[in-house]
Formats: structure tokens, C-alpha cells, sequence
């Protein structure tokens, strides 16, 4: 069986990534209820339990969807702003992160009344073709990007010389 482009593109991003010693494992995400945010993750997004850690009181649950992992832990307070809707805040620290969707309009429709659309869905078509993008937030308002359409650049432009 012959291997395809994308196949071989994944090939080599493990090698690279095991060659440095390092592999991306997961986000963490801090939740007023974890045990809800799993069941929306897990109900909408394909993930299942990989790991639970001191179950009970106080558990840190792992999630997975292939490569991507989640670990839940229980949040001790609120924040001390209210979150940005759109795709996510713009000070540093994380954004968003995102899942790469068939059919978004689908997905969309799927998932309903479950989420609130916080911006799109925008058409990127003008930088890669049938690239179409909405951002949603989970039940505790984390922004979730449903990406149609990205694909990687074969030669981006290379990182700046210091």
C-alpha cells in the first residue's frame, strides 16, 4: 500500500518531534465541573478517558482524541475578569485550541444548542482554498476553533535569522 502525502508529512513530523526528545502531550484545562466538560468533549468531539489520576475528590481526568489529550482538574475560584468571546483572548497565553472538521456546517448543526458560536464562520479561501473557520466556548467558555479546509504550507518562509 502506498502511503499518502499527508501520511508521510505525519511520518516525519514524529520522527522530528521524537528526534529532539519532545512530543506534545496535552492542555490543561481548569473546570468548575470536569466531569461535565468531559461529557461534552466526549459526546461531541470523539474523546474517551485515558487516564485518571487519584479517582474520587479531587481527581485530575486525562482525555484523549488521538494525538490530542486534555487533562481535567477541578478549578479553585473564579477568574479574575470575565473571558473573551471571538476566537479567543489576544494577551499572551493560550487562545485557543482547535480541531480540524470535515464538514463545518455539519458540525455546526450537530452541535446545536450545546455551544455558543463566538465568531464565523469566516472563509479563508482567499489563503487555502474551501478554508472555512468558527470559533465556539465549551460549557465553561473555553474557545474551541472547528477549522474546515487547513492545510499545511509545503515551504512556509523561514524562520527570521537573530
Amino acid at each position: 500500500m502506498t502511503k499518502t502525502s499527508a501520511a508521510k508529512i505525519l511520518d516525519k513530523e514524529r520522527e522530528n518531534s521524537m528526534a529532539t526528545g519532545f512530543q506534545f502531550l496535552h492542555v490543561a484545562l481548569n473546570c468548575d465541573d470536569p466531569i461535565a466538560i468531559e461529557r461534552f468533549y466526549t459526546q461531541h468531539f470523539g474523546f474517551r478517558r485515558d487516564r485518571v489520576y487519584a479517582p474520587g475528590d479531587g481527581q485530575v481526568v486525562v482525555i484523549r482524541s488521538g494525538n490530542l489529550c486534555l487533562e481535567l482538574f477541578k478549578a479553585e475560584g473564579k477568574p479574575p475578569f470575565e473571558w473573551p468571546g471571538k476566537d479567543g483572548p489576544t494577551w499572551q497565553g493560550l487562545r485557543h485550541f482547535a480541531f480540524l472538521v470535515d464538514d463545518l456546517d455539519k458540525i455546526l448543526a450537530e452541535l446545536g444548542d450545546s455551544v455558543k458560536v463566538t465568531q464565523g464562520p469566516i472563509d479563508f479561501s482567499s489563503f487555502i482554498p474551501n478554508h472555512r473557520t468558527a470559533w465556539v466556548s465549551d460549557p465553561e467558555g473555553n474557545i474551541i476553533e472547528l477549522n474546515q479546509g487547513y492545510r499545511q504550507e509545503v515551504e512556509p518562509p523561514a524562520l527570521p535569522a537573530q
